[in-house]
């Protein structure tokens, strides 16, 4: 896979998420709704990677994760989400309400209250996290 399959699967997925929540289907919108972070994130890594350079090992074993802070720190943009957070501080609660979202997800019920602010704070375009990391993919 490439940065582009991962942005395409990415909003994909985000669509598919708003999708089911729209049909009442809160469990699967809440874990499509954070893979399409997870998503989004390692498409920012994919652009890390030159082409024709030959991949950094350890980043590439590190990047098979779910979990969106460590993917967070692997596209090295911890520090502009510090600075985007000074501009706007409604992103660090969007932000943590995006990490608290896991793999381990689909395998539980999510109530649709949960599901719709997990997809609010990735979506909101006055400072949602998915728009932010499109500045960086």
């Amino acid at each position: 896979m490439n940065r582009v399959d991962f942005q395409q699967i990415a909003e994909v997925r985000f669509e598919e998420a708003r999708s089911l929540l729209g049909s009442g289907f809160s469990d699967g919108a809440y874990y499509l709704a954070g893979y399409a972070i997870e998503c989004a994130l390692k498409a920012c890594i994919a652009k890390r990677t030159r082409e024709h350079d030959f991949p950094d090992k350890k980043l590439a074993n590190e990047s098979h994760t779910h979990s969106l802070r460590e993917l967070l720190r692997l596209a090295d943009l911890s520090g502009a989400l510090q600075s985007a957070i000074q501009q706007d501080a409604a992103l660090e609660d969007r932000w943590a309400t995006v990490t608290n979202w896991s793999e381990a997800s689909r395998y539980q019920r999510t109530d649709a209250q949960l599901a719709a602010s997990l997809i609010e704070a990735i979506e909101d375009n006055s400072g949602g996290v998915l728009p932010w990391i499109r500045l960086h993919y």
